[in-house]
């Protein structure tokens, strides 16, 4: 049986949030519920522009009295800036915790856990289960995950290979900042998205999108037989129908105009990137909450 993978992913960091308001403050700007930490571990979320676009997209874990957010590093001291922006008067430390904490994947067939540590905060990865689990560990302690999980040592791009296989986007990876919207990023599918627990930022186009059905564009996988380039558009003939994000050899994330991906099919158009002949796959999750085309 094939052993579990582990690998840091040093493009991913840490904040801490912390203080008697830190929950009320996160609650009142995510499009996620904070009140599901009562039950879970972590959760994960966005931030929104007023107009809906995202921001960022993180994870929220439980960690002691407070929370820690598993973030793009290269985003980190933007979105401590925003949110500082948003904490007002209230009772709430924000602070860098890249220093302290290693953020790291695990992944694959038969992971092993010796129950909780001091200094690890691990979950089941929100979005979805065969994404694996992240592991908050202490710098001091990164190095002893692999003992810790049976697992084998792997990189950062064998995750991102695991990650798009699953046809997961990921901010600045797949799509920029405020440039997309929730829906168009799955994350109305990958549970990032709250449609009952009240006012965030951005709600109302979000809710919009939800209750009305116009999310055309959507993260898919693209496959072909040659290896991808990241960034190439995707055309339909003559018509660009959508962007390359990562890619792991012959497959890659994309966002595509599935209405027009979907013509384009009927009608026997060539679809390619660049001069290369793809394929366009909805993920398994994304088809399992029969989300269509409209």
């Amino acid at each position: 049986m094939t052993r579990a993978h582990y690998a840091l992913l040093p493009d991913r960091g840490v904040v801490s949030v912390s203080g008697e308001d830190a929950a009320k403050l996160l609650q009142g700007i995510i499009t996620n519920d904070m009140d599901l930490l009562q039950k879970q571990p972590a959760l994960h979320t966005a931030l929104l522009t007023p107009q809906g676009k995202i921001l960022f997209e993180f994870f929220v874990a439980k960690s002691g009295a407070g929370y820690l957010l598993d973030v793009a590093a290269s985003q980190i001291a933007d979105l401590i800036k925003r949110l500082a922006m948003y904490k007002l008067r209230a009772k709430v430390d924000i602070k860098d915790a890249c220093a302290d904490y290693r953020v790291i994947a695990v992944w694959g067939l038969s992971p092993q856990s010796h129950g909780k540590a001091s200094g690890i905060v691990s979950f089941i990865d929100p979005r979805l289960p065969d994404l694996g689990t992240r592991i908050l560990a202490e710098a001091a302690l990164a190095a002893d995950i692999a003992s810790a999980t049976n697992a084998m040592e792997a990189t950062a791009a064998n995750y991102d290979g695991h990650r798009i296989a699953l046809g997961v986007p990921e901010i600045t990876k797949d799509y920029p900042p405020s440039d997309t919207f929730a829906h168009e990023a799955n994350l109305d599918v990958l549970k990032s998205v709250s449609f009952a627990k009240g006012c965030f930022i951005g709600q109302e186009v979000a809710s919009r999108m939800e209750h009305r059905g116009t999310a055309r564009t959507r993260a898919v996988i693209v496959e072909s037989e040659t290896p991808l380039a990241p960034a190439g558009k995707i055309t339909a003939g003559d018509a660009t129908i959508g962007t390359i994000g990562s890619t792991a050899g012959t497959r890659a994330i994309a966002l595509v105009r599935l209405d027009r991906a979907d013509e384009a099919q009927t009608k026997s158009t060539p679809i390619t990137a660049g001069d290369v002949a793809i394929t366009i796959r909805r993920p398994g999750y994304l088809e399992s909450a029969a989300v269509p085309a409209r």
